[in-house]
């Protein structure tokens, strides 16, 4: 499929059943985009951002309203269906992981979502039942389903055969040296390429503004490194997900993912 020169920003700040509040920090992500492109365009002066001025669009699909709640994923997998369909590269700043379903819908077989995660999102435990959560959502993919190498993960709790019944491969933060050629590998065998950040892959000494912190953590330049190993033609699209901001701490955990969001928009520009 042929590419487009224009890359799609979707604010998509669902967050029922799970890290209620992650909403707000999609939408603060979505304000800091709107900021930037504000800023270039009436810089006079060639900056770098001036790579994507012009070039990026910002869509928010809110929740306020019965209707838009009930038909949340339906909504999710129409807006993203489009812009892959257009060739579009798509920037998807989620509430919390669930939001991030409708993405994991519309991939399918030979695609590959490079995961980065304090949690292994396939629970089903005594306290996530079968009942559709951010905890357990990567069993409800609809097939085909995309693989998913997850990286950076500090799960302490599912045995080596429930990990392997979901992921292509799963690293721990612990092996965390060696992820870099896991991705590369995995990489070079799919058809298209998404990347998944969930905003506790950091340690929580970096980024406190999250529902479900877990230390031992990815420091910011581990996360980069990690992201950039996943980068090239392949890649269709990265999303960005559970920052809660009534939890941050000195805004830093927006200033992170402020900065992160604009280097991935650079670097695709680029």
């Amino acid at each position: 499929m042929r590419k487009s020169d224009r890359a799609t920003v979707v604010v998509f700040p669902f967050d029922l059943y799970g890290s209620s509040g992650t909403g707000r920090g999609a939408e603060l992500l979505g304000d800091a985009v709107r900021e930037m492109l504000a800023d270039t365009e009436a810089e006079e002066v060639v900056t770098r951002p001036h790579a994507y001025a012009g070039r990026v669009d910002v869509e928010e699909h809110p929740f306020d309203t019965p209707a838009a709640v009930r038909d949340w994923r339906r909504i999710g997998r129409e807006v993203i269906d489009r812009h892959l369909a257009a060739g579009k590269f798509c920037l998807w700043l989620g509430g919390n992981h669930l939001s991030v379903l409708p993405v994991f819908d519309a991939l399918g077989a030979g695609d590959l979502v490079v995961q980065l995660d304090a949690h292994l999102d396939c629970y089903a435990l005594h306290d996530t039942t079968e009942s559709l959560s951010h905890g357990n959502y990567l069993l409800h993919v609809e097939p085909p389903r995309p693989k998913v190498l997850v990286v950076g993960h500090r799960d302490l709790f599912l045995t080596a055969a429930e990990v392997k019944r979901t992921f292509a491969a799963a690293v721990p933060a612990e092996d965390i040296e060696s992820a870099a050629e896991v991705i590369r590998r995995h990489v070079s065998k799919a058809k298209r390429v998404w990347l998944d950040l969930d905003a506790d892959v950091f340690d929580p000494a970096f980024a406190p503004g999250v529902g479900e912190p877990l230390p031992f953590g990815l420091n910011p330049r581990e996360v980069l490194s990690l992201a950039f190993a996943a980068w090239g033609d392949k890649l269709v699209g990265v999303s960005v997900s559970e920052f809660l901001p009534a939890r941050d701490r000195d805004d830093r955990t927006l200033e992170l993912l402020g900065w992160l969001v604009e280097r991935v928009l650079l670097k695709w520009a680029e």
